[in-house]
């Protein structure tokens, strides 16, 4: 009998929850990638701790995996974020040849996976498979409890 245990993608979304847990300055979005059922590695927002830009949580993740599986190409590879990745990062997910993406809550401003743009999409990157909307409630209410706190 196969013991192989599948998680599913509340579970992993549930772990990028919990790492937001770990950023006290940054606006609070996670990302993970997984392969094969393992965690390679996690991101989250350094943009305001490091004072650099391009340090989003899926940036931050990706250089991780990179790192951890010795090749820039994340193939098989799933990526797990809590906020639907902007242009930059989709950019950087289709040049790590990451094969899925899914993400909690939806960006309306500068989601880049169909909500403000769709860069799969417009570059013909059809072999990308992006889940959206995975605990969407728990990873909006992230980031409307942040913004919430710090307007006070």
């Amino acid at each position: 009998m196969n013991s192989f245990k599948q998680f599913s993608h509340q579970y992993w979304m549930n772990e990028a929850i919990n790492l937001t847990k770990s950023t006290t300055t940054d606006i609070p979005i996670a990302a993970i990638i997984v392969k094969d059922d393992l965690l390679i590695s996690r991101g989250v927002n350094e943009i305001e701790e490091k004072k650099n830009a391009v340090l989003h949580a899926e940036i931050v993740a990706i250089h991780e995996a990179s790192k951890k599986l010795g090749d820039w190409r994340l193939n098989e590879c799933v990526l797990y974020t809590t906020l639907e990745p902007c242009a930059m990062c989709t950019g950087a997910i289709i040049n790590s040849r990451i094969s899925k993406i899914v993400f909690g809550a939806y960006d309306l401003i500068q989601g880049a996976c169909g909500s403000k743009i769709n860069l799969f999409h417009d570059l013909e990157k059809n072999n990308i498979e992006v889940i959206g909307g995975i605990l969407e409630l728990e990873c909006s209410g992230l980031l409307k409890e942040f913004f919430k706190k710090a307007r006070a």
